[in-house]
Parts: C-alpha cells; sequence; structure tokens
C-alpha cells in the first residue's frame, strides 16, 4: 500500500517504533533492540520499510520521521530502566543531511538524561560505502569519537569492500543468515572464516541476523556470533520489555551446541591417537633415510582406507621420499616428487617444530587439495627429528566421519 510521504511526515504522532530484539550469546538475555517503524493508517499498522526505502521521497522527510522514532525509543529505554543499547539504521545520505548533526544533537541532549552516547548503535549498509565512501568514513570516525557504535550490516555482500570496512573499523558487523539457507554452505563457509578472521583483526563483534531456525541459530553459535537476531528468538514487538521472553530456551540450545561440539572433538582425537599408535606400531619397521620408500610400502597397508598419498619430509621441509598415490585401489609409487620442497605453505614450519618439541603427529584443518580439488586433510607425525611422515586423508572418508568435517 503506497503511503503519501507528506501524509507521514505531517502525521508524526501516528508514527511509532517497533522493536526487533537482538540477543546476547554471552548472558543468552536481550542486549538490546534494532529501531523499526510502523505507520498507523486507519486501524492498522503499516511498517515504514517502504517509506525509507522509496529514492523518491525526499532525505530530510526520512530524518524527520528517524529523528521522532530515535527519540520515542530511547525515551522508553530510559523510562522502562533498561540498560541495553539500541541499534538504529541510516543510509548514507540520511546521515549527510546537515552534516549529521540532527543526529548528534539529539544524542547530546539524551546524554544529559542519561542515555550514554556508547548504548547508540548506527547501523550502516555496505552498499552505502559505493556512494561517498570518505565523506561517510569522515562523519562516521567523527560520532566514534562521541563513543558512538558503528555496525555494518549486509557484509560479505561485497568482498570488494573488506578495505573500507578494516579502515572504518566498526564495531558490531551483522551477517544475514539467509545466504546459507539459499545455497550450498561451503562457499559461505569461506566468506564466514575470512570475515571471522576480519572480525578479530579490527575488534568487531559478529551479529548474525534473519535467524529463523535451529540450523541457522546453530550456524551462529558455532560461527562466533556474539549477537542473534531472528523471528526463531523474537519478533519484533511494539513496547521495550527488559523480560521480553525467547520464542525458545537459549541456554537449552547453547548447552546442547555445546555437547555436540565436544563430542566431535573427542571423536577427532580418538581418530588421531588411532593414526598416532598405528605409525608409532611401525616404527620398528624404520631402517633409516635411504630406505624411506619401503618404509611407506608399510604404511600404506595400515592407512588404505583412510589415505590417498603419503611422503615423508626432511625438517626443512624438502620431500625425501617418492609419493605413494592410490589410483583405482592400488599404490603407485611417483619418484619424481622426490626434493619438492613445502615449507612455502602456511603452518609447515611451525607444524614440523610442534611435531618434533612434542613428539606428536598434528592433524591439520580442512583444505582444498591442490592436485585433486577435493576437501582434504594431512595427518603428519614424527618419524625421526629429522623425518616427518605426511598421510594426506581423502574426502570420502572424511565424509563419512562427521568429527572430521568441522
Amino acid at each position: 500500500m503506497g503511503l503519501d510521504p507528506l501524509d507521514i511526515v505531517g502525521n508524526l504522532h501516528k508514527v511509532k517504533p517497533v522493536y526487533q530484539p537482538i540477543v546476547s550469546a554471552i548472558r543468552h538475555n536481550i542486549a538490546g533492540y534494532e529501531v523499526l517503524g510502523q505507520f498507523q493508517h486507519g486501524d492498522e499498522w503499516i511498517s515504514l520499510g517502504n517509506f525509507f526505502h522509496d529514492e523518491d521521497v525526499p532525505d530530510e522527510f526520512k530524518v524527520e520521521v528517524d529523528q521522532h522514532l530515535l527519540e520515542i525509543a530511547i525515551t522508553e529505554m530510559l523510562e522502562k530502566n533498561h540498560d541495553g543499547f539500541l541499534c538504529i539504521n541510516r543510509t548514507a545520505k540520511q546521515l549527510m543531511v546537515n552534516d549529521g548533526e540532527d543526529l548528534l544533537q539529539t544524542l547530546i541532549l539524551f546524554e544529559q538524561k542519561g542515555f550514554a552516547m556508547n548504548r547508540t548503535v548506527i547501523e550502516v549498509t555496505e552498499h552505502d560505502f559505493d556512494e561517498d565512501f570518505e565523506m561517510l568514513n569522515h562523519l562516521l570516525l567523527y560520532y566514534k569519537t562521541y563513543g558512538i557504535q558503528i555496525a555494518v550490516d549486509r557484509v560479505g555482500a561485497k568482498s570488494s569492500n573488506i578495505d573500507r570496512i578494516r579502515q572504518l573499523r566498526p564495531h558490531i558487523l551483522k551477517i544475514d543468515t539467509r545466504i546459507i539457507r539459499n545455497q550450498k554452505s561451503d562457499g559461505f563457509q569461506d566468506i564466514m572464516y575470512s570475515l571471522s578472521m576480519l572480525a578479530r583483526r579490527i575488534g568487531a563483534a559478529l551479529l548474525f541476523e534473519y535467524i529463523e531456525d535451529d540450523f541457522q541459530l546453530h550456524f551462529a553459535w558455532k560461527n562466533g556470533g556474539r549477537y542473534y537476531q531472528g523471528y526463531y528468538l523474537a519478533k519484533p514487538e511494539p513496547y521495550i520489555n527488559g523480560s521480553h521472553l525467547l520464542s525458545v530456551n537459549l541456554s537449552e540450545k547453547v548447552a546442547d551446541y555445546i555437547q555436540r561440539e565436544k563430542s566431535l572433538v573427542e571423536e577427532r582425537l580418538k581418530h588421531v591417537l588411532n593414526w598416532e599408535s598405528k605409525v608409532r606400531g611401525l616404527l620398528p619397521q624404520w631402517e633409516g633415510p635411504k630406505k624411506i620408500d619401503a618404509f611407506i610400502e608399510y604404511v600404506t597397508s595400515e592407512f588404505d582406507h583412510e589415505s590417498f598419498r603419503m611422503y615423508v619430509c626432511n625438517s626443512d621441509g624438502q620431500q625425501v621420499s617418492s609419493n605413494f598415490r592410490k589410483r583405482e585401489g592400488t599404490w603407485e609409487v611417483e619418484t619424481d616428487k622426490i626434493g619438492s620442497n613445502w615449507a612455502f605453505r602456511p603452518y609447515f614450519l611451525e607444524n614440523m617444530v610442534q611435531m618434533k618439541t612434542w613428539s606428536r603427529g598434528i592433524l591439520s584443518d580442512i583444505y582444498s587439495d591442490i592436485e585433486t580439488r577435493e576437501m582434504i586433510r594431512t595427518f603428519s607425525f614424527p618419524l625421526t627429528p629429522q623425518h616427518f611422515l605426511f598421510i594426506d586423508i581423502r574426502y570420502s572418508y572424511i565424509y563419512e566421519n562427521e568429527c572430521l568435517l568441522i
């Protein structure tokens, strides 16, 4: 239903906020609210989403309505004695109106009434970075000096903006969990890993929004979400309620996730310990560096089910054995791989030193093999202080064992 923008601006008494709860992963309670707007049209309340997204509506109108919503919201937070934060959406264009002074003056006024500046989170979308990033960045950095927090919405939509996010150093990165439902989550998992790393580097919290089922909540928890938002937890309400009940028992859910995760870690360690004991059992067959290939032949029979490739490197990362490569059920010996150097790989030398120091095997994380393009893991073990065995675990075996997939 198209509402006349003039009708909305001329009847601000019919405009009211609705509050979408934001839930803390740490305390399992409502940490704050995102402020949305509604307009009373006859007997029903209509979302103001279309009004704010309509390019033809002057930005001054949007700012006026937003200011009205913000004042009501902060007043209600103070009256209800709720000590959480308020998340408010603003486009770059809206923020630029009057150099962003209207918003700042409102917040300064409310700070004197007891609403601290750091309880306001201004949410901008990544899309806004395409407009005039320098001006926006300058304004947001200015806001930050007052303690105002910044959130970036729809992070990951455009990877080209990673550098701008790093520059801005927002307090919160919002991740849209609908992405994991719309596509195979392998690709998104890689994006998620990059965003988690970025968040850690710049000290930002991850907020997962649009959580609509247990799978997405578990994904958010597993990927380091500090805040959760979505209908699965709580729907928007026209009032602030400190004891706003969540639709699910988050503490129980998280307790289940923790138990599941711990059992998977324990199971994974059982694999590692089993592989360690198999290799230790073969050590009496080790006859020194001149007979390495003969030793690996013993290893192939012990790891025939799990592995598709194995070799031995020295402590500098240089391969001193042939490649033993399994093709169509038969182990082939590739002598041309002797002399290859693998020290350039991330963590390679660190893992070598760790194995040597602790005399223990190490299981790598899951990664894509350059030759086969399949997701694999590598189990490595120190045969001597100078010789290290590498056993590549094939993807089909990893897939059969959920604990190795994560």
